[in-house]
């Protein structure tokens, strides 16, 4: 049986972590190690962490709940600490607002796997965007093709973090890069398939739902900025006039 590493950063985010916890409390896969990387909150945060903690004991769940809170240098940095604490077989990330979207999530991801072949490098699935009251806002505009590969983020973001399951050596053996406040998780999740790809191993998508994203995370509240670190990060990995003209088919595509 695989195990699971879901790491959760948090840092004043006692509004929104309780469908977080609550989404991981109830998968009923078994092999769970749940990270929880506090950034030092003063808010209620690491109380609710450990009033989850008990309560995950006290149902006599197999799942681990781990937590650490210290200050850091940030969402990323913080995210480095998880990859480093992380004993699984594969590392997701669902910060505070984020959820699974049932409590058969892992168990699906988990399907996937084929018994007797090598693990595949990164299991992927689609997301749907949620509101604070968790109602369902739309689904992700860029969908994860059947195909993946280094290259299809030339194209953009086309599968969620939170939908990212990186297996646990390519993921600790390719750690955030710190120079990038947004979006170096787009580098990350890039380093990780191209590691992949020269190991040859797999990247398999899962058909369905792995992940509700809060709609209006850091990204959102700082677009103008996010847009151009993630142009410095695609003209990084694909090239100059890939990125450019890659850019000019996004807005000739945009609907008026």
């Amino acid at each position: 049986m695989i195990k699971f590493t879901v790491v959760t950063i948090t840092y004043n985010a006692a509004s929104v972590l309780q469908p977080t916890l609550d989404s991981v409390l109830a998968q009923s896969y078994a092999n769970v190690e749940h990270w929880i990387i506090d950034g030092k909150s003063a808010d209620n945060t690491v109380a609710m962490a450990e009033d989850y903690r008990r309560q995950t004991e006290q149902q006599g769940s197999r799942h681990v709940v781990c937590i650490q809170s210290e200050p850091d240098r940030g969402l990323y940095d913080a995210m480095n600490k998880g990859l480093a604490l992380a004993t699984g077989d594969y590392i997701v990330f669902l910060n505070a607002g984020d959820a699974f979207p049932s409590a058969d999530t892992l168990q699906h991801v988990a399907d996937c796997v084929k018994p007797g072949e090598p693990l595949p490098g990164v299991l992927y699935g689609f997301t749907d965007i949620v509101d604070s009251e968790r109602h369902f806002v739309a689904h992700r505009r860029l969908q994860p093709p059947a195909h993946l590969t280094w290259r299809s983020f030339c194209r953009g973001m086309l599968v969620c973090h939170q939908a990212f399951y990186a297996r646990a050596d390519l993921a600790k053996n390719n750690p955030y890069d710190l120079r990038y406040r947004f979006s170096a998780d787009v580098d990350w999740c890039i380093r990780v398939m191209r590691e992949a790809q020269r190991r040859h191993l797999k990247l398999v998508r899962v058909n369905e739902v792995v992940a509700n994203y809060l709609d209006g995370g850091m990204t959102n509240k700082n677009h103008r900025a996010s847009l151009i670190e993630r142009f410095h990060v695609m003209a990084r990995h694909y090239g100059l006039v890939t990125t450019l003209l890659m850019h000019l088919w996004f807005v000739i595509r945009r609907p008026s």
